[in-house]
């Protein structure tokens, strides 16, 4: 399928690895030209590098922390009007709520829920100018069940999740969509070192618990970045534009319920 983005401006933030990278990997597939984000230049310009010799597509690469007004305002400058944003930030530690302080609070806010919401601030208008946007912020399946050791990433991401449902049905009739992308457990590097934290934890080797993470899922596996980035190359398309204001949960199948 031509997914109809062939020459499109797309910014993709913490992609230089996992699931930011399988999007913005996906996208340049498609044809799109990318400012792809992320914190440490080293890894970012090696898969900058990467996505452009493989797909032949322009792809900036803007180091720094997209969390600060200073980041946000140097990954604008480099695509100013993107028709793709991909909103993307690693979650809070896990913990116990007792011991979170106001500062834990607002540093969650801040980076999981404020800037997304300021950088959809920064672009929506020219979308919806131009008559095409997409959006996908990528947030949780804990926003659809919540992990209790997780109460910084649940209620940072439910924010964003709940302004986002509001907006997004402003913006469509403009041709501008807004989706969330709700992973669940993902071969990514996240995964294996929580794995390796259990596994040490227990005294097993990694492979059996990452094989037991993959074993419990109803799908019996973890899910592949690849698929991840598939189905954000095709929320960003031309066909997507009757779905928004979505949160689609892509967990094997973890999550119980009917709705």
């Amino acid at each position: 399928m031509d997914l109809g983005l062939t020459g499109r401006k797309a910014i993709v933030c913490a992609a230089s690895k996992g699931l930011g990278r399988a999007c913005a990997e996906a996208l340049a597939a498609e044809g799109v030209d990318l400012v792809i984000n992320a914190r440490g230049a080293d890894a970012l310009e090696a898969t900058a590098e990467t996505i452009a010799a493989a797909h032949g597509v322009s792809v900036t690469p803007v180091a720094c922390d997209v969390t600060t007004e200073a980041g946000r305002n140097a990954v604008l400058a480099a695509c100013p009007d993107p028709d793709i944003l991909v909103n993307n930030a690693g979650g809070p530690p896990p913990g116990d709520f007792r011991d979170w302080e106001r500062d834990d609070w607002i540093k969650a806010v801040d980076a999981n829920m404020l800037t997304p919401i300021l950088l959809i601030k920064a672009v929506v208008d020219g979308m919806m100018d131009r008559r095409f946007g997409r959006i996908v912020n990528i947030t949780s399946a804990a926003v659809k069940a919540p992990i209790p050791i997780l109460g910084l990433s649940n209620g940072a991401r439910a924010g964003l999740t709940g302004f986002v449902a509001g907006l997004a049905r402003e913006t469509v009739r403009r041709n501008v969509t807004i989706n969330g992308l709700l992973p669940g457990p993902f071969d990514t590097d996240r995964l294996r070192s929580t794995a390796a934290a259990r596994a040490e934890k227990e005294g097993r080797p990694v492979e059996e618990v990452l094989r037991e993470m993959g074993e419990t899922n109803p799908a019996g596996r973890v899910g592949s970045p690849d698929e991840f980035g598939r189905t954000c190359a095709y929320l960003c398309s031309v066909h997507a534009g009757f779905v928004t204001g979505q949160n689609l949960l892509m967990d094997g199948g973890a999550y119980p319920g009917t709705l």
